[in-house]
């Protein structure tokens, strides 16, 4: 092993020794201090909530320290043991058409990717989730889904593998700019295909039937001049007990999506709190602002991308025989990885003052601030939430502020 690519392998395993080290941190924050009821929420929850919050958020996260490591210790074996180079050269030795080679070469990791996941992600439905009362999924299901989702990802991902790699053939050196604006015209034209095609390939959606709720919204839509193609409700019971809402679509195919599991167990005023959450962040143009921010580190790391690619400079630091693109890219995704790490907590930051502002304006829109607590309180209670998670750990991975900062920072505006 090359002293560049021992330095590679030194930064990576750090960058995995820094996660281990944050999960640590959070456990043994939870253990000192996840029996104790926040005053935000004394009155609201009971001891067993915590303990059972607590219990839930332990397994989720032993479950994810063996997955990460099981992830790590075949990343190490594929791309400093030599198996990437093996691979690379197995895919030459067919002798396939460039596109075609770069379609295989892609499709089938992303296949022994999902592959050998599978059992954590059995092991977390029908262990974690059913032992806490959140899943409702049946084996048929759960094996339908996956069908569905390969089916899908093989066609989209053939498409955009193909297109790219036609570019760089066609484009030698302006492939990262033509890349770039292919990637945001996909994004954007999904947007506007998902709520029709992908989604409803895996639930049903129908309107609200709740008069007093409908109406509701359409004041509070009207009152903040946000036009919805329509407000729906989202057969998730059919998979968990787990609530949520959120918005989807782009353009006259906006919509806010409700969980059923969401309107069975909130008051009429708490839904409209989260529904004016949403809306917030179309009327604060957060999701444009998260657009031109992805956009322009797109553009960044596909430029940088270009300039790393010139030359045998990545296939010479991992030692590979055959020279193709695809193990170029595949390398740069692991040189991305490692330094985008030290970046999550900006990338988390930018997010979480959306969360606050969208706050704010669900209580200003509503009229009650009692109404968006509930709510909070509702979602911690009902997704049994962690309550105290660490600062830095939740600096590096929560894009939404802990439930007990959103209270505060609603409680103190008010």
């Amino acid at each position: 092993m090359s002293v560049s690519s021992f330095s590679i392998l030194a930064a990576y395993l750090a960058v995995v020794l820094c996660g281990y080290g944050l999960e640590y941190l959070e456990l043994s924050y939870l253990n000192q201090y996840g029996g104790t009821i926040p005053p935000e929420f004394r009155g609201s929850i009971e001891q067993s909530f915590l303990d059972r919050s607590r219990n839930y958020t332990i397994d989720s996260m032993r479950l994810e320290v063996v997955s990460s490591g099981f992830d790590s210790v075949l990343i190490v074996l594929f791309f400093f043991a030599g198996v990437l180079n093996v691979y690379n050269s197995w895919i030459v030795s067919l002798r396939l058409n460039a596109i075609v080679s770069g379609v295989v070469f892609f499709m089938l990791l992303v296949y022994a990717d999902t592959f050998l996941t599978i059992p954590f992600g059995i092991y977390r439905t029908f262990r974690i989730e059913r032992k806490y009362g959140f899943n409702t999924m049946t084996a048929g299901l759960w094996i339908a889904d996956l069908v569905k989702s390969m089916l899908l990802s093989t066609v989209l991902l053939s498409l955009i593998i193909s297109a790219g790699l036609w570019l760089i053939a066609e484009s030698p050196l302006h492939w990262w700019l033509w890349t770039w604006l292919l990637f945001l015209v996909f994004g954007i034209f999904m947007m506007y295909l998902s709520p029709y095609v992908i989604e409803p390939l895996f639930n049903k959606f129908s309107p609200i039937e709740d008069e007093a709720l409908k109406s509701g919204i359409r004041a509070l839509t009207r009152k903040v001049g946000v036009r919805i193609s329509k407000v729906l409700r989202m057969d998730a019971s059919k998979r968990t007990r787990h609530t949520n809402a959120y918005f989807t679509g782009i353009g006259r195919v906006k919509r806010v999506v409700l969980f059923d599991t969401l309107i069975g167990t909130m008051s009429t005023g708490e839904i409209l709190a989260v529904l004016g959450h949403e809306l917030g962040h179309w009327k604060k143009r957060h999701v444009f602002k998260q657009l031109v921010l992805m956009e322009a580190v797109s553009m960044a790391v596909l430029y940088v991308s270009f300039r790393l690619m010139q030359g045998d400079f990545l296939l010479d630091l991992f030692h590979i025989g055959a020279g193709t693109v695809f193990a170029k890219i595949v390398i740069l995704g692991l040189l991305g990885t490692i330094a985008a790490f030290p970046f999550s907590p900006l990338f988390n930051l930018f997010s979480r003052r959306h969360e606050r502002e969208a706050d704010l304006f669900a209580c200003r829109l509503t009229g009650s601030s009692s109404d968006m607590i509930g709510a909070l309180i509702k979602l911690s209670k009902d997704n049994l939430s962690n309550l105290h998670p660490h600062p830095l750990y939740s600096i590096f991975y929560y894009s939404h502020p802990p439930v007990i900062e959103r209270i505060k920072y609603i409680k103190g505006a008010a």
